[in-house]
């Protein structure tokens, strides 16, 4: 199973590409709760030096809220993790990946839990193919 459902967007800079995330996701009915700036970071508490690369919690509270009634412990999956990066193997190229929710119910074995993965991947799938990107990053 792929972890990821991602797309590259090219001739795009970083902050472009966050802002265009969160719309997306925005337009899919999911709001960001968090905000990790994995750069800073690193940079703050271990002085590493790497790419721009940004983890958005992203949380459709319905789906959530039908998960979590499905399951108690499925709060350990939520939110979404979406993840915008750059990529350095191509100037002025940012991948964006979220994280596959067929995760969950491959986790947990809940098969209760196959129609909101079912409507989040739906949804996620929009959100990513909003974005205009090419094809899935095999990084």
């Amino acid at each position: 199973m792929n972890i990821a459902l991602s797309t590259t967007l090219n001739d795009t800079d970083f902050d472009t590409a966050i802002d265009s995330t969160r719309k997306a996701l925005s337009e899919q009915g999911f709001g960001v709760l968090t905000e990790i700036d994995m750069q800073a970071t690193l940079k703050a508490k271990l002085d590493e030096d790497m790419e721009r690369y940004v983890i958005l919690g992203a949380c459709n509270p319905g789906l959530a809220h039908r998960a979590v009634g499905v399951m108690k412990q499925i709060g350990l999956l939520l939110p979404c993790n979406v993840v915008v990066r750059e990529n350095t193997a191509v100037a002025r190229s940012v991948v964006v990946e979220a994280m596959n929710p067929a995760i969950m119910v491959e986790v947990t074995g809940e098969s209760g839990l196959d129609a909101v993965a079912s409507e989040a991947t739906t949804k996620l799938q929009a959100a990513i193919a909003a974005l205009g990107g090419t094809g899935s990053d095999p990084a």
